[in-house]
């Protein structure tokens, strides 16, 4: 099969295009022809090595977190799926490969594709769904009428975290650039902030909710929005002691996850707030329960741009550079 591979960790003199054999099947797998793989910032961080101190990928590593595609093969064990289902899912992180024209995937991390999406747009959602919904629902879990600020709410995980907020009856904030101040009104923000001319911090305050994609100075801000007993969650870090604990990471690593958060969680405490740390995790039945609200309309994807599946280096590069105007890219493969 074709596939795009991480030779070494690095920029993108690192990747290249590769034949390998195709997957091997194990019996609780879904074999899954790909036919659209999203493209993720976490793609690029896996390939630079961000994260080899705690998921020591073995390379040579297919990249790749996101797809939509069709059951060609399942396990003897395989229960939920049948050869010629169309499927979409985020494979467990330690399973990733998508940028491939198959993949091997256990039947609990699929789900059957939304019946209202092309497969491009079923690729951009699953990583980032997931996130919102663990984000969202899992760990803060959002009430009606409670207030969340979701910032950049026209990136892939924002546009899609604006949308889940509002399907949970939240009053939605959220923070975009001048030009996606309408399109974070379309999907449903009650406040838009420009942040090109405002400031957030000044603008709201008493917030149930903040979920993080910048870190930094944003994270810190955020925290001073939140009324007492908020909750403020970042995917951009740092890393906190319980993800150390759920990584069973070693001493040292769990110490030095300790001391990067270590500011964070004091100042958390101090405004009386809750601070964590989200690093999604791959599950069927929640993407189960979020292709309910795609389908009825309470969720539709942002597609940024798709380019064929021989253009990934280039559509890496697009993320990279910050070309996504909103929303989600995807490489789909040549059909036919």
């Amino acid at each position: 099969m074709r596939a795009f591979m991480v030779e070494k960790y690095g920029d993108r003199a690192g990747m290249r295009a590769a034949e390998l054999p195709d997957p091997q099947v194990g019996a609780h797998d879904v074999l899954v022809k790909i036919h659209a793989a999203g493209v993720n910032p976490l793609d690029l961080r896996i390939r630079n090595g961000d994260f080899k101190a705690f998921m020591p990928y073995r390379l040579p590593l297919v990249l790749g977190n996101d797809l939509a595609g069709t059951v060609v093969r399942v396990g003897p064990s395989v229960t939920r799926f049948a050869v010629g289902d169309e499927v979409y899912a985020r494979p467990d992180k330690d399973r990733i490969g998508t940028f491939a024209e198959l993949i091997a995937v256990h039947q609990d991390d699929l789900a059957p594709k939304p019946a209202t999406l092309t497969m491009a747009e079923a690729a951009s959602l699953p990583l980032v769904a997931l996130t919102a919904w663990q984000a969202l629902v899992e760990r803060a879990r959002v009430q009606p009428g409670q207030k969340v600020l979701v910032h950049a709410g026209a990136g892939g995980l924002g546009s899609i975290a604006v949308q889940l907020a509002k399907a949970l009856g939240a009053h939605v904030a959220t923070s975009v650039s001048t030009a996606k101040v309408g399109l974070a009104r379309d999907l449903g923000a009650d406040v838009v902030i420009d942040y090109r001319t405002q400031d957030f911090e000044e603008a709201l305050d008493g917030y149930d909710v903040v979920l993080d994609s910048i870190g930094g100075e944003n994270l810190a801000k955020s925290l001073r929005v939140l009324k007492p007993g908020g909750m403020a969650i970042s995917v951009a870090g740092p890393p906190d002691p319980a993800f150390a604990r759920e990584l069973g990471a070693n001493p040292i690593l769990r110490l030095a996850m300790t001391a990067l958060s270590f500011k964070t969680r004091r100042s958390a405490k101090r405004h009386g707030v809750t601070f964590t740390f989200l690093f999604m995790k791959a599950s069927g039945d929640q993407l189960r329960e979020l292709t309910a609200l795609i389908d009825t309309g309470k969720i539709r994807p942002v597609v940024d741009r798709v380019f064929p599946f021989e253009e990934t280096l280039q559509a890496m590069e697009y993320v990279e550079r910050g070309r996504a105007k909103a929303g989600k890219v995807v490489v789909a493969m040549t059909q036919g």
